[in-house]
């Protein structure tokens, strides 16, 4: 029995660190999905199983303990910032940015109430506390990255250690942080009078895709006597809009037209188009009609085929440079991108990932196929060389040292900021480095998951020791009231103004106020109560930026304040 007491007890040993890191996050999970009122707190469990374990003295060595915990701070961070990356800058559209800017008023108003409840209760001499209330400021704004930024640029500001650990705070204020955000946006439907069943049906009517990047696919009888004799070029510059015709049949014989191809009255063409182009079109063009070419009877019949973009050299090539129509003899009529249909205009960039939809004479589709990869294999293994290039510069970008007036220390990015910005950047345009940021959903999550995982074990095991001190005999009691006041005063301030003077939908307040708090149960319980997308919309729109700034702001408090 001595080997197996020697497994759990000597904390030099590789075994012995990987069972406790095995036991902490396995019972952190499991026991994070146990529901309580319909809410549960998921792996963040993984940290008060860590306590727990710190608590009794289940442990590790330090230097080890720090090294797991901010790599898996990195790797959470920036696979978060891969993901969101290709959607950031997109998110700043004229209902985004209205979004964002709510969602910016409620991250100043939970730095406002900390501080205040700061100068309230708490004694303002005393050097550990202000720390301890950023802790209790990322607990009940349910963001982990944030601690994990906080408690880094406390280590620059107190390089010899401090006797508090600000994750006791960021524990005591996070449970109650969860149940608040879903209570205070509850409360926001009866302060403002909102009415499920009405916002559903609202939803319903006005849920579309944007009608100008929507494919319409329609038969159309040349009937205007200007087109005939012109070609389908001429056609497409008159109207100024893109359209791809991808068959047309003349005298009983259909073929794939190409720019040069001459239009003549009565012949019946194929056309995609926008949804906001359809009528321009039609009123050009002639009449939408009923066709029956019966196609499989021509002497080169046309086939359609969707195919799969995994060859890494078409990633960032713009369609209209491939020439895919006078070169390969076919045409790409539509896009699918992350579930996405959208309209295959010249200037589309290919990512690795889409799938396009290509129309031409069965050997020709064939060729186009083997260019682009169309390998489902392919995609399954994650790219990552990208991944670890993308972290190598983060990590020099978030070292490099900005001095800034009255700052004790040179702001840095850190281990957070600076991957998570990289993250950003090259999800949006690795295409034009030739990296390939494509991983799929799964193994994305697995890789966040995975980190998460590792950090917040980390932080755990190491707040236990003192845990049961700071909650029973120091503040612990300030830290859970005063960080239910951080979450619910801003909800209820900016929730209310998005509904009575912006007029946004109450559940896409639900979904931007989720994802101002990087709250995911928030946002489950928006979607279960939703028939549409609009949590989840508002939820990504906000999400980058949020992130963003609560890790940024972190740092600054940290820094301006603590130093």
């Amino acid at each position: 029995m001595d080997w197996l007491i020697n497994l759990f007890t000597n904390q030099e040993g590789v075994a012995h660190i990987a069972l406790l890191y095995s036991i902490v996050i396995a019972f952190g999970v499991y026991l994070g999905k146990i529901k309580i009122g319909g809410v549960s707190l998921g792996v963040t469990f993984v940290l008060f199983v860590g306590i727990l374990a710190g608590h009794i003295g289940f442990t590790g060595p330090l230097p080890i303990l720090t090294f797991l915990q901010d790599f898996g701070l990195i790797l959470f961070v920036f696979m978060i910032g891969l993901q969101v990356g290709p959607g950031f800058f997109e998110s700043f559209g004229k209902g985004g940015l209205q979004l964002n800017m709510l969602s910016c008023l409620a991250i100043l108003l939970n730095v406002l109430v900390m501080f205040g409840c700061y100068y309230l209760f708490f004694d303002t001499s005393d050097k550990s506390n202000l720390p301890m209330m950023v802790g209790t400021l990322y607990g009940a704004v349910t963001n982990t990255p944030g601690l994990g930024a906080a408690k880094e640029a406390l280590n620059s500001v107190f390089p010899q250690g401090t006797d508090f650990d600000i994750a006791s705070g960021y524990a005591c204020a996070y449970p109650l942080g969860v149940i608040g955000i879903i209570s205070a946006t509850l409360a926001i439907k009866y302060i403002c009078k909102v009415q499920l069943d009405d916002e559903n049906a609202q939803l319903t009517a006005s849920e579309s895709e944007n009608p100008h990047a929507k494919p319409h696919i329609m038969y159309l009888k040349v009937s205007n006597s200007y087109i005939g004799g012109r070609t389908l070029k001429e056609v497409s510059e008159f109207l100024n809009r893109d359209i791809v015709c991808t068959r047309i049949m003349h005298d009983g014989v259909v073929s794939l037209p190409k720019r040069d191809t001459v239009f003549e009255l009565g012949d019946e063409i194929l056309v995609v188009c926008t949804e906001a182009d359809v009528k321009a079109v039609k009123a050009f063009i002639g009449p939408e009609i009923e066709a029956d070419w019966h196609e499989e009877d021509q002497p080169q019949p046309m086939v359609s085929r969707k195919i799969l973009i995994t060859n890494s050299s078409m990633n960032g090539k713009t369609l209209g440079k491939m020439h895919f129509n006078s070169v390969y003899g076919v045409n790409i009529t539509r896009i699918t991108r992350q579930g996405m249909n959208l309209f295959a205009s010249r200037n589309h960039i290919f990512n690795v990932g889409d799938r396009i939809i290509v129309v031409g004479p069965e050997e020709n589709v064939k060729r186009v196929a083997a260019m682009m990869g169309n390998s489902e294999k392919r995609l399954n293994a994650p790219n990552i060389a990208t991944i670890f290039v993308g972290i190598i510069v983060g990590l020099i970008f978030g070292s490099f040292p900005l001095a800034i007036p009255g700052m004790p220390v040179p702001l840095k990015l850190g281990l957070a900021g600076g991957p998570l910005i990289i993250a950003i950047l090259i999800g949006r345009y690795g295409y034009k480095m030739h990296l390939v940021t494509y991983t799929t959903t799964s193994a994305n999550m697995m890789l966040r998951e995975f980190g998460l995982a590792l950090f917040l074990a980390s932080v755990g095991i190491k707040a236990g020791a003192g845990f049961w001190e700071t909650v029973v005999q120091g503040d612990g009691l300030k830290y859970v009231y005063t960080g239910f006041i951080i979450t619910v005063i801003p909800i209820l301030i900016v929730g209310t103004i998005a509904r009575l003077k912006y007029k946004f939908n109450y559940f896409t307040i639900m979904g931007m106020l989720a994802g101002t708090y990087t709250d995911p149960p928030a946002l489950a319980y928006a979607n279960s109560i939703c028939a549409g997308e609009a949590p989840a919309l508002g939820y990504s729109t906000v999400y980058p930026l949020s992130m963003f700034l609560r890790i940024f702001t972190a740092q600054l408090i940290i820094l301006f304040f603590c130093g």
